[in-house]
């Protein structure tokens, strides 16, 4: 994910984040105008509830895709990590083997030959 996609990416997400708390202000408009003394507005109740509602799709839409996104994403798709290590460990065994034949050729060599 190149600089300019995280950036719009998270620039998203904070827009999410406002929304999410103008959704909890719209529900706690709704709940004081239901405790209302006076009994609710039935108006004022029904636009909010349909902005409340409307908030939570379009906040579903903006999320589903950052997730989408997301997952397309593949960070180490191309890393040679694996292969490396992998020789690496190799080359190291490799190492191990040598120095034990030539331990083994030392302990050979000072044991005078039976001919």
């Amino acid at each position: 994910m190149d600089p300019q996609t995280q950036n719009t990416s998270l620039q998203r997400l904070q827009n999410v984040e406002r929304r999410v708390v103008r959704v909890l202000d719209i529900a706690g408009g709704v709940m004081e105008e239901l405790a209302s003394p006076s009994g609710p507005r039935k108006d004022f109740v029904n636009s909010h509830c349909r902005e409340f509602m409307q908030s939570i799709k379009d906040i579903q839409v903006t999320l589903r895709e950052e997730i989408k996104s997301a997952c397309e994403y593949r960070p180490f798709e191309k890393c040679d990590y694996n292969a490396r290590i992998a020789n690496e460990i190799c080359f190291q065994k490799l190492e191990y083997v040598l120095s034990q034949l030539h331990d083994l050729k030392n302990t050979v060599d000072r044991y005078p030959s039976s001919d």
